[in-house]
């Protein structure tokens, strides 16, 4: 039966013995087709692995922009006549705030087996870390760029977990970390708990959670060109403090 294989990407500079199991990487090895987000990347993850076919004898395409199932199916046809095909994104686990549910969900429809090998996942290495509520969460990916906009869309997702006890995870591009870590701290009440993770799985990995009110004692962490993911859990208010 053909396969359809979900291979998580290192989210960073790290042996490849630090964050895959051996078993996947030799599941890897035995790819010769893969679909994947970005070629160059990709290569250079597969070549991280080290990859024993020669990188110009792998076929790898690239998924297109605007991707529908039709798009989906015309790529993993293209597998034929190899049965195994791999799923790269640039970092993390496709399908998962990444590119590749949707090869996913058309490989279902054609009657392919998924498999999802064991890799890094920094949402769920931040949520892992954090000590925030493992039981309910969200992912809730970029937030607005403008000021205001994002204000409002902190406070939303504020109340939000405060009503319904759920821990609210996002992501912000990593030169405007900064801006999103200032707006978290002028917003937010002072008693929500902020955690902050940078760097997941390398050498420099930074993970810290405190309060709202502790993270305005104490200095901002270097978060300037690091990927880093915010992780926002309020605390219930007794009817008393409404």
């Amino acid at each position: 039966m053909p396969t359809l294989f979900m291979i998580p990407a290192a989210l960073g500079a790290a042996p490849w013995q630090a964050t895959l199991p051996a078993v996947a990487r030799a599941e890897i090895h035995r790819i010769e087709y893969f679909v994947v987000e970005n070629a160059k990347s990709a290569r250079a993850e597969l070549k991280r692995l080290d990859h024993p076919i020669p990188l110009q004898q792998l076929r790898i395409a690239e998924m297109p922009r605007d991707m529908d199932i039709a798009a989906c199916r015309h790529l993993l046809e293209a597998a034929a006549p190899a049965d195994r095909t791999g799923v790269l994104s640039e970092a993390g686990c496709p399908g998962v705030a990444d590119p590749g549910a949707l090869l996913a969900r058309a490989a279902h429809e054609m009657g392919w087996q998924v498999r999802p090998l064991v890799g890094p996942s920094s949402i769920l290495l931040a949520l892992m870390a954090s000590g925030l509520d493992g039981q309910h969460f969200a992912f809730h990916g970029y937030l607005p760029v403008d000021e205001g906009a994002r204000r409002h869309k902190l406070l939303e997702l504020e109340a939000q977990s405060r009503r319904e006890r759920r821990t609210q995870l996002f992501i912000e591009t990593p030169y405007r970390n900064r801006k999103m870590f200032d707006a978290l701290i002028a917003a937010c009440a002072p008693d929500s708990l902020l955690c902050v993770a940078a760097d997941l799985t390398m050498a420099s990995e930074f993970v810290r959670t405190q309060t709202i009110a502790a993270w305005r004692k104490s200095d901002a962490p270097d978060l300037d060109k690091r990927p880093a993911i915010f992780a926002l859990l309020a605390q219930a208010r007794s009817r008393t403090a409404r």
